[in-house]
């Protein structure tokens, strides 16, 4: 049977559990048959009505929290693009034959995201089982075993929401700490106008629905002599605050180290034996380069980075890979790390990027590479800030990378 003869309409009609598509305000979008024969409530009564008005918590009961921890779950939804399981939750329903009476009930809920084309959520696929007869049937068992199942149920739930209040504070711990490792590292990246580059952009994506930061960073400066600029990426391993330390330690050491060295090899020799003494920068990569534009030459250096690309004005691609070498803190001494040139002419683009860009899980890095390669090629009279947007949207998955991504794209 081929997908056109399969009716997904009828499909969601017919699923078994109850099964409901809410929008991103919380509206009921859809519910299948078995949402209608639960809830008590006809389609009417639910499509396009907001969640809460139709299912607001038990104005009687003070402790009651079911509504305040669906609500958190499907804003994580919104917010992460992940799946969320909720605890069993005690969630009293209004009797619908009876204004003012509310019935006990208890359900199992998950909240999954349903992705547009753009990455974002477009729709929350609320699936929740109703688990009330199950305990019910457990107080129904009699006598002291019915004491025992009253007892073992109180305990069940009481755990389930503890568990489910420590995972919350977990998330806002984690978040706190994204949030703080987000603001250092941004407030230690440096802007375009810093350099004087009229024709450059810069562009840094945290991974999308992970709780760390990691350590990716960019620099531009100015160089000595001449008309010379200095552009360089790098990659920290780890997470949240130490990365975002380690991150900042190195790429103001690296730029320091840019604006005396005499080349770029140089300045990756230098930092990296500031590497060896530096906690946490065990394994970092890092790639420079020197951009003479009266002369109109790049002098590259990398350390165990991936290679910048030189996209030509006629279109053609160059990967700057002729100087590489393992990372900042594996380079014995007093052996020089490697260098190389190339020429470019007007009009041409130079673009630095980390790993997050174009690694993929079970794929080889090569089809990364050439995918950049590809997009960089069919995009390349763009303006640098366009471009900049058009290569983080065709490479990126949609949703967002599993892994940070820092971007620099300098005309030349």
């Amino acid at each position: 049977m081929t997908d056109s003869a399969i009716d997904y309409a009828a499909v969601f009609q017919a699923l078994p559990g109850m099964v409901a598509l809410l929008t991103p305000e919380l509206v009921y979008a859809d519910v299948n048959e078995e949402f209608v024969r639960v809830s008590g409530r006809s389609r009417e009564q639910l499509i396009g009505r907001y969640l809460f008005d139709v299912f607001p918590d038990n104005p009687n009961d003070p402790a009651a929290t079911g509504m305040r921890n669906l609500e958190a779950s499907l804003y994580r939804v919104l917010a992460t693009g992940e799946r969320d399981t909720m605890a069993l939750q005690r969630y009293d329903v209004q009797d619908p034959e009876r204004p003012g009476e509310w019935d006990e009930r208890y359900w199992s809920p998950v909240n999954a995201p349903l992705l547009g084309p753009d990455g974002k959520v477009m729709l929350i696929l609320h699936r929740v089982e109703e688990v009330t007869e199950l305990i019910r049937a457990r107080g129904r068992s009699g006598g002291s075993r019915n004491s025992r199942a009253r007892v073992l149920e109180a305990e069940l739930y009481t755990r389930a929401r503890e568990l489910q209040e420590l995972n919350e504070r977990l998330r806002q711990a984690h978040s706190r700490e994204r949030e703080v490792a987000l603001a250092l590292q941004e407030a230690m990246l440096p802007a375009p106008r810093q350099v004087g580059l009229q024709r450059a952009a810069v562009r840094y994506r945290p991974a999308v629905g992970a709780l760390n930061v990691c350590g990716d960073w960019y620099d531009l400066v100015d160089l000595v002599g001449g008309d010379r600029i200095g552009v360089a990426v790098g990659d920290v391993v780890g997470h949240g605050l130490a990365a975002a330390g380690v991150m900042g330690q190195l790429r103001s050491a690296l730029s320091a180290a840019s604006r005396v060295a005499e080349g770029p090899a140089q300045a990756l020799d230098v930092l990296g034996r500031y590497a060896h003494v530096i906690d946490g920068a065990e394994s970092a990569t890092a790639v420079t380069t020197f951009i003479d534009c009266a002369r109109h030459v790049i002098t590259y250096s990398s350390a165990g980075h991936p290679p910048p690309v030189l996209v030509h004005s006629d279109g053609r691609t160059e990967f700057l890979d002729q100087a590489t070498d393992t990372p900042l803190d594996a380079r014995p001494d007093p052996i020089p790390r490697p260098q190389a040139e190339t020429t470019f002419a007007p009009g041409a683009t130079l673009v630095l990027y980390t790993d997050g860009l174009i690694e993929r899980r079970r794929e080889d890095i090569d089809t990364g590479l050439y995918r950049l390669a590809d997009a960089l090629r069919e995009h390349r009279d763009q303006d640098p800030e366009t471009l900049a947007d058009t290569v983080l949207l065709d490479l990126l998955p949609p949703g967002g990378a599993t892994d940070d991504t820092a971007l620099v794209i300098v005309r030349l």
